[in-house]
């Protein structure tokens, strides 16, 4: 009876043990980051995330940076030959010693910043 009470707890626990060790991140799909495309893929998510306050529309919120556009937002991809990361990489990664954006709002999913970080990697190129 012992036996049968203590196999039914196990199997009861396995569950909420088995989830607890996975994140969200873990059960998304796979993240397309190959032949990344600055129109398909980058402009929607800076359009969903970044455009309401660093958009050229937008007088207050930007501080100068400026990412509505490809050849604004190119200087903020250059990556340092110290750190190898970008200021836009940086900041979405949340970075100690960069600001955390998008500001207020929690950090980018994961597939979003492998995807920025992957056009970066691949030259950022403007397609």
């Amino acid at each position: 009876m012992l036996k049968q009470v203590t196999v039914l707890l196990m199997l009861a626990a396995f569950p909420a043990l088995f989830l607890s060790s996975c994140t969200s991140e873990q059960l998304a799909p796979d993240c397309n980051t190959q032949n990344m495309s600055y129109t398909q893929n980058i402009v929607p998510i800076l359009k969903s995330n970044c455009y309401k306050c660093h958009s050229s529309g937008n007088s207050v919120g930007s501080y100068g940076h400026l990412l509505d556009n490809y050849d604004s937002l190119v200087p903020f991809t250059q990556r340092d030959a110290n750190t190898h990361i970008s200021f836009l990489e940086g900041v979405i990664t949340h970075t100690p010693g960069y600001i955390a954006m998008p500001y207020m709002d929690g950090k980018l999913d994961t597939c979003a910043i492998k995807q920025i970080q992957a056009w970066i990697t691949q030259g950022h190129p403007n397609n």
